[in-house]
């Protein structure tokens, strides 16, 4: 990376979107500036120049100029530092066309379903929206195999794109795990994806991005009692 360049990154611990971008900089070994933005106080003037249409993190900001979405970051990071290995992108157009259906796939239908079924104070709906929950996580589980064709990750021997995306996940289950007592990561039932969480965790790509388990089940106590007071409140 030459002297001239200026990477910063908008982020908040917490956010499985925030920790994509810090994986795939530190697969490309690239030094950047970390800036918390504060989740429930006041947005930072620089996130709401940066991401005016939707005043979220992640934001990624390089040489002055901000890059918005998550996995968007992440394929600029690659395409940006191709000269550093390994690469995050599958290099066969059919392996990325795979990576990026997948990844729609958890970002767009599944993870929308976990989210609505942890919010939802019906019993009825919570337990539909945890099937449909358990039923992507089957699904899930039958391309890890396909993709990954016998290596520990959706990307081969190495963490790449999909890892990345669904990865970032993976806290918040464990997380759900210890706060609820739901065993969605069931060896029973998708073995090789259980396999593969723990695999992704203990990578020393991963190690020190992604929270702490009991910091994650902390925080999300924390966000149960400000929606429980909000609630009572209106």
């Amino acid at each position: 990376m030459g002297e001239t360049e200026e990477v910063k990154l908008l982020g908040v611990w917490f956010s499985p979107y925030a920790i994509r971008p810090k994986i795939a900089l530190r697969l490309k070994s690239v030094d950047y500036d970390y800036v918390e933005e504060d989740l429930f106080g006041s947005k930072s003037e620089l996130l709401l120049k940066s991401n005016p249409v939707h005043k979220k993190v992640p934001v990624l900001i390089h040489n002055n100029k901000p890059i918005l979405e998550s996995l968007n970051i992440v394929e600029y990071i690659d395409e940006t530092w191709n000269a550093s290995d390994p690469s995050i992108l599958p290099s066969h157009p059919h392996d990325r066309a795979q990576a990026r259906f997948w990844s729609a796939f958890v970002d767009d239908k599944w993870f929308p379903a976990l989210k609505a079924a942890a919010i939802t104070k019906s019993e009825e709906a919570k337990e539909k929206g945890m099937k449909e929950v358990e039923g992507g996580l089957l699904q899930l589980e039958e391309a890890f195999v396909s993709i990954s064709k016998g290596n520990p990750f959706f990307g081969g021997e190495a963490i790449g794109f999909m890892d990345i995306c669904l990865g970032s996940f993976v806290g918040i289950l464990k997380a759900r795990e210890k706060l609820k007592g739901e065993k969605l990561l069931d060896e029973s039932k998708i073995p090789f994806l259980c396999k593969w969480a723990n695999e992704f965790l203990s990578d020393d790509t991963v190690k020190n991005v992604v929270p702490e388990i009991d910091k994650v089940v902390e925080f999300l106590g924390e966000l149960e009692v400000r929606a429980q007071s909000a609630v009572s409140k209106t």
